[in-house]
């Protein structure tokens, strides 16, 4: 069984994993200093909100016409993209008097060039990690960034005290030509995946996201990764008109503490072969918790039910390892960014479903409501889930490559 050694022993992981870190301390600085000035220059709450936490619905867009990218451009270019673009608006961020209209224009930057190669980081951890040891190395991944967005933000709250917000604009800058030096010195430099020029960028995203969504195999893969989870975050969107106060804060914490302890146990201690099995029981674990709300428990136990529940969300980890296993290498690059770009889009849905029902019953029943949903969406894709289970697959065909 593969360890934390094993993957740390690897030069080009160490490289990916330094990165992952020194990125999430650079998106925790910029997006304070974001917050901090569009609050001063427009006294809008919901222009700040949109500061900090709006650029993934710019990368929404940007996928569903350039996810064809991940796969079309080398690797190491692709990752050296990344690291440039909030180079760019990170410095361009820091110039005094910019109007926010402008800022928001900045921002824009990171997170289209992010959406169209959101899944080469993936593809190239895959392929340097021995066999059968992407889930603990993703799962590493998602333990690193969760620590790092609470060390990220405290450290920038700290900052603040002392430095001006285009300050933390340019250690953020700083922080990324690090990431993009480190990049180009430490990863081996390989070739694009894709077939080069056989289509137009657009073309090809566009016939590669049909042949993914259309496949009997692979589309259940994506209802189960996207769907119950982002039900769920209906749930926890409702987290602030529930507790108010410190308990939403325990609220958060404790699903944050869950998600970490799922990534921990699924990537780390449970055999290769037994992962796949977990998909189902994780998946009603991740709901079933949030049923007790339907009593009217004490704000303690739904505390504790956060925690529970959120250790289901590590049943994306083996899920993730179906993916790999049904769609050709030639697109692997778009078939883990559409996994992203889709998360992201149902988490949203499940954040209005969420405070819609809401409006209509008490916060503690709407989220009860949101795990009733989500329990009914993985029952009902059940079926269509073991097209791709292990057992299926010498008599499932993988997804076609775009050039079949």
């Amino acid at each position: 069984m593969p360890t934390y050694r094993d993957l740390f022993a690897i030069a080009e992981f160490r490289v990916l994993f330094v990165n992952r870190c020194v990125v999430m301390l650079s998106v925790a600085a910029s997006g304070l200093a974001l917050g901090t000035l569009t609050y001063e220059s427009t006294g809008s709450a919901v222009l700040t909100a949109l500061a900090m936490f709006g650029g993934p619905l710019m990368s929404l867009v940007a996928s569903q016409l350039l996810l064809a990218a991940s796969d079309s451009v080398r690797p190491r270019t692709a990752l050296m993209l990344q690291m440039a673009a909030p180079l760019v608006a990170n410095g361009l961020q820091a110039l005094p008097g910019l109007p926010w209209q402008a800022r928001f224009a900045l921002l824009a930057i990171p997170y289209v060039v992010n959406a169209m190669f959101s899944g080469t980081q993936w593809v190239v951890v895959r392929e340097i990690v021995p066999d059968g040891s992407y889930v603990l190395a993703r799962s590493t991944f998602n333990l690193a960034v969760g620590g790092m967005q609470v060390v990220g933000y405290g450290l920038g709250g700290l900052a603040l005290l002392w430095l001006s917000p285009r300050d933390l604009f340019l250690v953020a800058a700083v922080a990324d030509a690090v990431c993009l030096v480190n990049v180009r010195l430490g990863l081996r430099d390989r070739p694009a995946r894709g077939a080069d020029g056989e289509a137009g960028v657009v073309r090809r995203t566009a016939a590669v996201n049909r042949r993914l969504l259309g496949s009997r195999v692979t589309r259940p893969l994506y209802v189960a990764m996207w769907v119950p989870n982002g039900l769920v975050v209906g749930a926890e969107a409702l987290f602030v008109p529930y507790g108010h106060g410190s308990v939403a804060g325990y609220l958060f914490a404790a699903g944050a503490a869950g998600m970490m302890v799922g990534d921990l146990l699924v990537g780390r201690f449970v055999p290769a072969h037994r992962r796949d099995a977990l998909i189902g029981p994780l998946r009603f674990v991740l709901a079933a918790p949030y049923l007790l709300l339907l009593l009217g428990p004490p704000p303690a136990v739904t505390v504790a039910v956060a925690f529970v529940a959120s250790v289901g969300y590590a049943a994306g980890l083996p899920l993730q390892e179906r993916l790999f296993t049904h769609t050709d290498e030639a697109v692997h690059g778009q078939a883990m960014g559409l996994y992203g770009t889709g998360l992201m889009v149902w988490q949203a849905i499940g954040a209005l479903l969420g405070g819609l029902v809401a409006s209509v019953v008490s916060p503690a029943h709407a989220m009860g409501v949101m795990a009733v949903a989500s329990a009914l969406v993985t029952l009902a894709n059940t079926p269509r889930l073991r097209r791709s289970a292990p057992a299926e697959r010498a008599a499932v065909s993988a997804c076609a490559s775009p050039s079949s």
